[in-house]
């Protein structure tokens, strides 16, 4: 029975309301996410069509025709956010409840920005077969498969895997949607200098997810020559503790044989990649080639101060918010899976990758200047110009359903 009686607050709930006296915590208080019913259910005969006995004609339609399903079902326009919680943001290996505010972020902004339905699913698991075991399982309630903040080398067996066992879009962000949004941004930047990406040559720091991904769609798209770094300095052939990522990528870059430091590299060189959570001093900037490209990328801190790399480069892009030309994968990834799941295509191609990046990068046009190289979050422009690409390229490539 309710007394009226104030009852005083226990050390839990005082703790909360403290919480709560920080916006971010008060923002994200119940979550950030619900879900809303796209139908109405004001009587009996709602009711009748919504639930049974109305569905069993549905769900009968269905078993005969699974394709019917995209029609009839939420499947078409709903993403699956997957991860392990051993990667991410700045913060590392936080485990699965830890990093449900940023899998809730993330779909936050499917839906504002592409009107894409998503789920954040954070599993209590690391295990590549258990990860991959437990999203086949879900797949068919889903449309694609949005890949987050699972650490390297893993990332690359578990998206590897479920590409081939899986007959929708696969795309793990982190690699992908920082990959498309570096080469859109490096477009620009070459543009700006009068050169193409033939005429480059570029170091990257760091060899995780998103550095290997970004040295392999740069590849795709034609750079010059492209060197990746890791902790222990340039990866070449003649490293033997590299593992099959690196080994890989030692096959496929560094045609000039660097084997030192990430700094020795860079002299004389036109684009520096920072995906590395290093440091680089200024001197090294200063080294690099006339109009000198630097994204330095790594948050919250990046490789080198922008104001720093301004005094020597041409263009410089960080990953914040709170300088010029934030590479921010937010610019790809909902227009990516709008496009995909449009189409209902199979997998999201090489090829669809970088038809993004160019309508990413085409959005800026003449407005182009070294302090604009990219397009806003918020710009109206990038989500359809990006979807439309996208779309039009599965077709291109084969893999659209319609």
């Amino acid at each position: 029975m309710t007394t009226g009686v104030a009852v005083a607050a226990t050390p839990a709930s005082a703790s909360v309301e403290k919480l709560d006296l920080d916006p971010a915590f008060a923002l994200h208080r119940g979550g950030k996410l619900e879900v809303r019913s796209t139908v109405p259910v004001r009587d009996a005969d709602d009711l009748s069509l919504a639930y049974t006995p109305g569905v069993a004609r549905v769900c009968t339609a269905i078993a005969e025709t699974p394709s019917l399903a995209q029609d009839y079902t939420w499947v078409s326009n709903v993403v699956a956010v997957v991860t392990d919680g051993t990667a991410v943001l700045g913060l590392g290996d936080i485990g699965p409840s830890a990093a449900m505010p940023v899998m809730e972020g993330k779909a936050l902004l499917f839906k504002e920005f592409a009107n894409v339905d998503a789920v954040p699913l954070c599993l209590d698991c690391t295990d590549v077969d258990a990860i991959v075991e437990t999203v086949v399982r879900l797949a068919p309630s889903f449309g694609g498969i949005n890949l987050e903040d699972i650490s390297a080398p893993r990332c690359f067996e578990v998206e590897d895997r479920l590409r081939e066992l899986l007959d929708i879009p696969v795309f793990h962000d982190d690699q992908h949607g920082t990959a498309i949004v570096v080469l859109a941004a490096l477009q620009n930047a070459a543009r700006l200098t009068g050169r193409t990406l033939g005429d480059l040559r570029a170091v990257v720091a760091g060899a995780g997810a998103s550095g290997v991904a970004v040295t392999r769609i740069l590849l795709e798209a034609g750079i010059g020559d492209i060197a990746v770094s890791d902790s222990k300095g340039m990866i070449h052939e003649g490293r033997e503790d590299l593992n099959p990522v690196k080994q890989a990528l030692a096959r496929d870059t560094n045609r000039a044989g660097h084997t030192g430091s990430t700094e020795e590299a860079l002299a004389g060189a036109d684009l520096f990649v920072g995906l590395s959570g290093s440091t680089l001093s200024e001197r090294a900037i200063a080294a690099m080639a006339p109009d000198a490209i630097v994204f330095a990328l790594s948050n919250p801190t990046p490789e080198v101060h922008p104001e720093v790399a301004a005094r020597h480069a041409r263009v410089v892009a960080t990953g914040r918010s709170d300088f010029p030309n934030q590479i921010n994968n937010v610019l790809a990834f909902p227009g990516v899976f709008r496009g995909a799941l449009d189409v209902r295509a199979t997998t999201i191609t090489e090829n669809m990758k970088v038809a993004a990046a160019n309508a990413l990068a085409g959005v800026v046009g003449d407005d182009l200047a070294a302090t604009y190289i990219l397009p806003s979050p918020f710009d109206d422009r990038v989500a359809p110009a990006v979807t439309a690409a996208v779309a039009g390229q599965a077709r291109a490539d084969g893999v659209a359903r319609v």
